[in-house]
């Protein structure tokens, strides 16, 4: 069975590095976001997160390990996620990595996507 839930969260934390700004092309970044959640998640979540950052186009890649708990089942997983724009396009993606549940979230799947702004939304299913 799937299950779907929201949980809004906030950003509590946000440190960027530039680690290449080259004269032409867009400025690579590494970013650590730090992040409270509340509803259906109710925990923390740290994202380290890659940036390409252009004039007309960006992009990212980021790996979130989520802890605390998901519709009252304490543990943690990493949801991998990223994102491009293009002039002014968004598309996103996100997924929970296999095998990465912990304690009473072994064995979760799902999709994850930001529904609007801090919001999480997450389409998954436990296996037992």
């Amino acid at each position: 069975m799937v299950a779907r839930i929201e949980a809004t969260f906030r950003i509590v934390d946000h440190v960027e590095e530039v680690y290449d700004q080259p004269e032409a092309g867009p400025r690579l970044t590494r970013v650590t976001i730090s992040k409270h959640y509340a509803g259906a998640i109710e925990g923390h979540g740290v994202a380290h997160v890659l940036t390409a950052q252009g004039e007309d186009g960006a992009g990212y890649v980021a790996s979130e390990r989520v802890v605390g708990s998901l519709d009252g089942r304490r543990g943690s997983f990493v949801i991998q996620h990223g994102g491009l724009m293009d002039a002014g396009t968004a598309s996103t993606f996100g997924t929970v990595v296999p095998a990465s549940g912990t304690d009473e979230l072994v064995g979760i799947r799902g999709q994850a996507s930001e529904s609007q702004p801090g919001v999480l939304t997450l389409e998954y299913s436990l296996e037992q």
